[in-house]
């Protein structure tokens, strides 16, 4: 405190400062502020202390009069030689020295320097050590020169013990924690990081919540708060989400008028593709909108905005829905600024704009840029704003990133009566070069199998809406299960992938390869020997290909429901030594029912082949897609032969049908049963011409089987328990087999 005399005014025709040595005389009396020659009171003094204490600059000052003299004496904060962090081992040195703003050779401060300490500690509760405690240690040294020392005690992780909701009706609380990114401790706790608390999640899992509700129908659900205790001994958490879910609602009357003269209202009412009676999704909407504010671009209509209109009627929970078609205000986009990147190029995030540099500013285009440049799962964080341009009629819009890895090495493991033991690892690069394009690499083995592949994409070709793929395996097998014979196959296939509806999906192609049968046993099967004269060693193969899939998860409104078809063919015969083709079929199916806790699943499929001059075994299908058989367990088979042995056949089809439902564990195991049923059939030769009696007939398969589903902390495991219940007695059965991957 300044030492005051009792006179109350002062006036001084000099001012002395002692006990500075960085800092110059001049910067302390341009914060005194105390003019030569003129009345100072008491306050003045104080306001003079207050400013010079309050500049950081000196650990301690005083202000005395001295007669016709004002002594200021400061004395400086000393300077920081070295900074060290102790007994931190979860994040290391070099991470911690980017947090704290604290550096060598530059002015200690006390008040930053718990600052740094409080950005230590948040570093710790964001990787979920709640407990984590840092307390800085300040060492006086020689040269009024000090060392800081950061000590670390990190504590445990705090997990999320329990998650329980409240006001929750329609939906278990076991179904809406598989909704959060939050998830309960489980037994694999050590390597699962979404089960720490993170209070950074929580509104993102509110949201989540919402969003979830809304598109089930419940239009005015609310999440009014969470609860988050920490337990007595601070290692965990329990979180309570406050839901009201309200009512149900489904759509009444949707119809479509226009404010702008000249437009057909009719063709764009046909594009709100919203029933009466259908369960209110704001996805229905916005898809509608979508499609309105594009066809007006088609129709060269600038400006043109949807402007969705609803009412509802909580009597009888309905939405009535009325598009208006408004003419939106005349504002461009000036530019579009991308910051944050640091690998990925311009260009990959720019591509996902429908808008460009010039075009009308449409907001509802520019959140549909933002939602796809997210989903490209290049980026942890993306936020797109807009400000004013040059000009009112201007917009800039902003689009900052937060990158994220996008590599993976994975590997993987799988079991069956069959293969036995089969090991797999792959490599793959999603944001490749910072390009956005895809390269995977994948090594597979078994006790009589050997696979690689070599898959490149880019989804983006030339700038527009088609993906170009390349794709190359190579396979060899030695004596494999039901055959007694070796195979090479190898084969390159470059392929484009455009849109041709909102749904659908075209992939052209074209495909060269080569098979090669050989190191027959010449006590097999004489239809077999026939194949390997008629492969004479090698044959290749030459031909385009399509493959047309229709999803509805592209464009998904209801989530409880999804169904996917495709079809495909190659043609043979662009060169090479075969002419002829093959065609296949699937059609899927998939809806929750019991309030979304049972998963029901349906497929049928289907395929033939056809080759001039007869087709090989190895153009033929083996009937892998028959869970309870063996691969080439089932179909044609030569009776006469020492081996009997399986032909593959032309022609197969396969229907299933499984459900996946909780079994009473606790969710936070990942642990969830299923039952299953295939019916199926594999048949069908060019001539059976070899001297042994050949089955070829059309005989249906059957089998049914339990599953266990098990999300394990090193990958998706799956288990099959099968029982054949109708086959033939010269089939090979699968009673158990086994499939697990990880990444790491």
């Amino acid at each position: 405190m300044p030492q005051v005399a009792q006179a109350q005014q002062y006036s001084f025709s000099s001012v002395k400062v002692v006990g500075n040595e960085r800092i110059e005389p001049a910067t302390i009396l341009t914060y005194a502020r105390i003019a030569r020659n003129q009345p100072v009171s008491s306050a003045d003094l104080n306001a003079a202390y207050q400013r010079i204490s309050g500049s950081g600059l000196f650990e301690n000052v005083s202000l005395t009069p001295q007669g016709r003299t004002l002594l200021i004496q400061v004395q400086e904060y000393p300077t920081i030689s070295v900074i060290n962090f102790e007994g931190n081992k979860r994040i290391k040195d070099e991470q911690l020295a980017t947090m704290v703003k604290s550096k060598s050779n530059r002015v200690y401060k006390p008040s930053e320097v718990e600052a740094d300490a409080q950005r230590i500690v948040q570093a710790y509760a964001q990787d979920g050590r709640m407990a984590a405690r840092v307390t800085p240690k300040v060492i006086r040294r020689a040269d009024n020169r000090v060392d800081v020392a950061f000590e670390v005690k990190e504590g445990k992780i705090t997990s999320v013990e329990r998650v329980t909701f409240t006001g929750n009706r329609a939906y278990s609380d076991r179904r809406l924690r598989q909704v959060l990114e939050t998830k309960q401790a489980g037994i694999f706790r050590t390597f699962v990081k979404n089960d720490t608390f993170n209070a950074n999640r929580v509104p993102v899992d509110q949201q989540k919540l919402l969003d979830f509700y809304r598109a089930r129908g419940y239009k005015n659900a609310q999440v009014t708060g969470v609860s988050s205790q920490m337990t007595r001994e601070r290692d965990a958490f329990y979180m309570t989400f406050n839901v009201i879910e309200g009512q149900k609602y489904h759509f009444n009357a949707v119809n479509t008028v226009s404010e702008i003269p000249g437009l057909d209202v009719a063709q764009y009412d046909k594009l709100t593709k919203i029933g009466a009676g259908q369960t209110y999704s704001p996805r229905a909407i916005e898809l509608a909108v979508t499609r309105m504010e594009q066809q007006a671009i088609r129709d060269g209509q600038q400006f043109v905005r949807v402007d969705p209109r609803i009412t509802e009627d909580p009597r009888t929970q309905a939405v009535n829905v009325t598009f208006a078609l408004v003419r939106g205000p005349r504002v461009f986009v000036q530019r579009i600024d991308i910051e944050g990147n640091t690998s990925t190029l311009d260009r990959v995030v720019r591509r996902e704009f429908r808008t460009v540099e010039g075009d009308a500013y449409n907001p509802r285009e520019i959140k549909n840029a933002a939602d796809r440049i997210r989903a490209t799962g290049y980026f942890k964080n993306v936020d797109v704003s807009t400000k004013q341009g040059s000009s009112p009629d201007q917009v800039v819009v902003d689009v900052n990133v937060e990158e994220q890895p996008t590599g993976s090495l994975g590997f993987g493991a799988s079991y069956s009566a069959s293969d036995g033991i089969g090991l797999n690892a792959s490599l793959q690069e999603n944001n490749f070069l910072g390009r956005g394009q895809f390269l995977g690499l994948s090594l597979g083995t078994t006790s009589d199998n050997n696979s690689s592949s070599l898959r490149f994409v880019e989804p983006r070709f030339l700038g527009r809406n088609v993906k170009f793929s390349f794709g190359a395996y190579y396979t060899t097998s030695s004596d494999a299960s039901n055959t007694y014979y070796d195979t090479k196959r190898m084969s390159i296939s470059p392929a484009f992938e455009f849109p041709v509806s909102e749904r659908g999906r075209l992939e052209v192609r074209y495909k060269v390869g080569q098979d090669e049968l050989k190191n027959v046993n010449t006590t097999d099967s004489s239809q077999i020997l026939i194949d390997e004269e008629k492969n004479l060693g090698k044959q290749v193969y030459s031909g385009l290909g399509y493959t047309y899939t229709f999803d509805t998860s592209i464009d998904q409104i209801d989530p409880r429901y999804n169904m996917k078809f495709s079809v495909s063919q190659d043609f043979w015969g662009l060169g090479g030594d075969i002419t002829g083709g093959i065609t296949s079929a699937k059609i899927q199916g998939e809806r929750k029912i019991m309030n979304e806790e049972v998963t029901l699943r349906a497929s049928l499929e289907g395929g033939a082949v056809h080759a001039s001059g007869g087709t090989t075994i190895l153009q033929r299908y083996s009937g892998s897609q028959v869970r309870g058989f063996e691969s080439y367990g089932i179909g044609p088979r030569d009776l006469g032969a020492k081996n009997k042995d399986a032909l593959g056949g032309n022609y197969y089809w396969v229907g299933k049908v499984e459900a996946q439902f909780p079994i009473g564990l606790p969710e936070e195991y990942g642990i969830t049963g299923g039952v299953f049923w295939d019916v199926g059939s594999v048949w069908g030769l060019d001539n059976t011409a070899g001297t042994d009696p050949v089955d070829d007939s059309m005989h249906v398969r059957s089998a049914v089987g339990v599953s266990i589903f098990w999300n394990s902390g090193i990958g998706p495991l799956r288990l099959n328990f099968s029982r054949a219940i109708k086959k033939e007695d010269y089939d090979n059965t699968q009673n158990f087999d086994l499939t697990l991957s990880t990444q790491f």
